[in-house]
């Protein structure tokens, strides 16, 4: 496993995130370089609260936008930052208080992303890893996440950790309506 931790997003590490945007990297795997320019633009604008916005565990924050543009009530949540001594990605939890279950419109409990020039080196898995206690601690009996059936690299990282298949689905219209793959690690 490589040297890897998760970290709280801080202006310590900003600028390293914000370069990241500017090489090409998008923290949002579906909705790319449009998510991409609002966090930069949300980085301009303020800073500090940008990185406030990311760790949101009360849900306090405004509403989710989907890739449809529709957007719908935040879920408690928070963002950290893969840091191998540099920035290597971005990993989010979300939920609801009390129940392992998701809305609809949520296709899984944890996304990540690796920027493309630190890939195939493990840090998925291990930031995955490591946040499985996290989301434990906060009483979920399992976790889901959804991959792209042609997401091979994605696939690996969840079975790595503990993952099983749980069905093949068609994503909500606001994700664009295709075929996907939907995971479950259980917590217990």
């Amino acid at each position: 496993m490589p040297d890897l931790r998760l970290v709280k997003p801080s202006s310590a590490e900003l600028s390293a995130y914000a370069a990241a945007l500017e090489r090409g990297w998008s923290p949002d795997n579906v909705r790319l370089e449009k998510a991409a320019a609002e966090e930069m633009a949300k980085i301009a604008a303020d800073p500090a609260g940008f990185l406030a916005s990311l760790d949101d565990p009360e849900a306090k924050g405004e509403p989710i936008k989907l890739p449809d543009g529709s957007t719908v009530v935040r879920l408690l949540g928070y963002r950290r930052w893969m840091w191998d001594g540099d920035f290597v990605g971005s990993i989010g939890f979300r939920w609801q208080k009390g129940t392992s279950a998701l809305p609809a419109h949520v296709l899984g409990h944890i996304g990540y992303t690796v920027v493309p020039w630190k890939r195939n080196r493990g840090h998925a898995t291990r930031a995955l890893a490591l946040l499985l206690p996290e989301a434990k601690a906060r009483g979920l009996d399992y976790v889901e996440l959804t991959t792209d059936t042609d997401n091979l690299p994605s696939q690996k990282v969840i079975l790595a950790c503990g993952g099983r298949l749980v069905e093949r689905f068609t994503k909500a219209a606001a994700y664009g309506g295709v075929e996907g793959l939907r995971y479950r690690i259980d917590l217990r």
